[in-house]
Parts: structure tokens; sequence; C-alpha cells
């Protein structure tokens, strides 16, 4: 059984993963707030890198300032911050691991405190004291995540991923509950999701066919529907020229919220699109040894790990030792959240997260 994790995965680009577990991307709040790499996002990262990662994914990083979507996040539209990124990527592959960048963008998610300015969407709503985009704005918006692909490679990145996924703007683009437009970026699920097929060709396009490119989705909350994301999925296999999908499913064993689809699990939903030579992960609430074999054997390549990583820098190695690893269990300690590697920004962050950090 524990042949499976251990074995490497070679991407239809030509990069290889050594093993099947990737760092998700994780909020960590503990970078500068001009987007420049800090001491502590990097030890954090390379710890990871370290710890067995086949695959080591940054953070959201934010392809432009008003794209900010939480203090201290990493960004990647400046060349100001290009000489972090180089550092980044460098000691992550050092390790033997891929160094991936999730390029983000918050939408109406961006807190006006941070950008100073209102947030942006595809439509303005009220609720959210958002501004629609204009026609220019949104090509802009396009443009960047493209620029800022561009810039992930010179600071020499294996790849990116696109997120689009968690009600974040490329969400919002998909969504027939936020997005209003009646240009050709809103109305029917093809309009909807052009922005992001934009992003996805042009970053194929200047980027070239050996740089790793992948897209996050989620396929419930923030007005997505399943039976759209399933299809959005199979256009993005078909028609559109990437390495791999991240769908993030906030519990990897849960059903359907949707009536209509409860015939079988969530996860069942994606094992059953032909995903041909595109690989795949999930991630949501894979936390132990025993909960990585189980979903590598539902057919998903590589596993997603947000939490497990948190507790363990090494847990890649310590399920490879071990298929019944079970973490530590919760609450930590500060203490022992330091000494895997979160600094004091991060740990507070996590006291967000109800009985992880011990009172």
């Amino acid at each position: 059984m524990s042949n499976t994790a251990k074995r490497p995965l070679t991407f239809k680009n030509g990069s290889q993963m050594k093993n099947r577990f990737m760092l998700a991307p994780m909020t960590n709040t503990q970078s500068h707030e001009d987007g420049k790499l800090s001491d502590e996002e990097f030890n954090w990262l390379i710890m990871r890198a370290k710890g067995g990662f086949g695959l080591t994914m940054t953070c959201a990083s934010h392809v432009q300032f008003v794209g900010k979507g939480f203090p201290g996040q990493l960004g990647i539209y400046d060349d100001s911050q290009f000489e972090g990124h180089q550092r980044l990527a460098a000691a992550i592959k050092a390790h033997d691991s891929l160094a991936v960048i999730q390029l983000h963008h918050a939408g109406m998610r961006s807190p006006e405190d941070l950008i100073g300015e209102q947030p942006v969407c595809p439509s303005a709503i009220e609720k959210y004291n958002t501004r629609a985009l204009s026609l220019t704005e949104v090509e802009q918006l396009r443009d960047d995540f493209i620029a800022a692909a561009v810039r992930s490679k010179e600071a020499g990145y294996d790849g990116v991923e696109v997120h689009g996924a968690h009600g974040y703007i490329l969400t919002q683009f998909l969504s027939s509950n936020i997005n209003a437009r009646t240009d050709r970026y809103g109305g029917s699920l093809e309009n909807r999701a052009r922005l992001l097929f934009e992003i996805v060709d042009g970053i194929r396009e200047i980027c070239g066919t050996d740089f790793l490119l992948g897209v996050r989705l989620s396929p419930e909350r923030f007005g997505m529907q399943l039976a759209e994301i399933k299809t959005v999925c199979e256009q993005l296999i078909n028609e559109h020229d990437m390495d791999f999908l991240d769908i993030s499913l906030w519990d990897v064993f849960k059903q359907p919220e949707e009536v209509g689809h409860q015939d079988k699990s969530l996860l069942q939903h994606f094992a059953d699109l032909d995903f041909k030579d595109v690989k795949w992960t999930v991630a949501g609430k894979i936390n132990t040894g025993q909960d990585v074999y189980k979903i590598l054997e539902a057919g998903v390549d590589f596993v997603s790990i947000g939490r497990s990583a948190i507790l363990h820098h090494d847990f890649p190695q310590q399920v490879l030792a071990n298929p019944n690893f079970e973490p530590t269990a919760l609450p930590v300690t500060e203490a022992y959240l330091h000494q895997e590697g979160l600094s004091d920004k991060f740990v507070t962050y996590m006291k967000r997260w109800p009985n992880f950090v011990m009172e």
C-alpha cells in the first residue's frame, strides 16, 4: 500500500514530482505589506520543501495591488518583489521539490482598509461595497495574471497555479449569482468562464509548454454549481493546454450540497471525469496517512495537504515511513507551532480556527 504515495509523478509538460504530496497554498499573513517576501514566509515554506513535499506551493500571491486579500500577503505584481521570488524558488528546488506559485486576486474579498479603495468585482454589489470592473479593466486583469506568470517563470518557479476557487475574483466571474455583466464576460457559462480560459491560454502561449500550469477550482459556495464547475473542468482538459487541476472540496469525504447530485460523493463526481493527460489533486481534510492512501486509491494523482502540513513540516516523510501516521492532536501550543516554522503572525492567524491553538 505504501508504494502509491512514494511513486514519482510526471506531468505532461515533463516536470516530475518525486512523490504524491503537494503543500496546499495557505494564507499565512507573514510577508511584508508591500508584497515582498519575508524571512518568516521563506523559512515556513523551505521547511516544507525539506520535509519531503514533492510540490511546494506558495500562499495565494496577488497579481494586482487592489487584489490583496489579507495582511502580509506575498505579491507578484511588481518587479520590486522579484528578488524574493528568485530566492524562494531556488531554495524550494534545492530540496528536490517543484516550486509553484499560486496567482490570485481577491476581487470583492479585498478588504477596503488594506487596499485603500473600493474593492473591484465583475459587478457592483452593494452588500460588499464593490464597484464593477470596466471592460478595459477586465482585459488589464487578464494581462496582469499573465504578466505575473511571466515574472514567476523568470524568477525560476517551475510553474504557476491560477486561483479560480474560494470566492476570489475568477470565482466571482464564474458565479451566475455574482456576475451580472452583459458584455462578453457575463451571462452564459461560456462568457463567465472566458476570463479564466484567456488567462490559461495566455500563460501557456507566453511561458511555453515546459512551464507547469494548473488551475484551482471549488465546486461549492459562492454561487458555484457542481454541474457548471464539472463543465469548466472538462473544457480546461479538452480545449486548453494545462497540466493539472486542483479541486478544493473543503472536505474530500463529503456529499454534494446540491440535492440533485447526491447520488454519489463529491469526490466521485470528479473521479468520473476523463482527465486524459491532465493530472489532478484534491484538498480538504486529508489529515492522516490513511486519508492519503484512501484518496490516492480513489484515482486522485496527488494530495494537497494543509492542516497536517502546518502541524508537521515533514508530513510526507512521516506518512511514507508509516502509512497509519496520525498528526498531533489539537489544540497545540504556540511553542509547538513555532518549532514547526510558524512565525508569531502565522500563529495569530491560526487562532482564528477554533480549537487549533491552545488558549
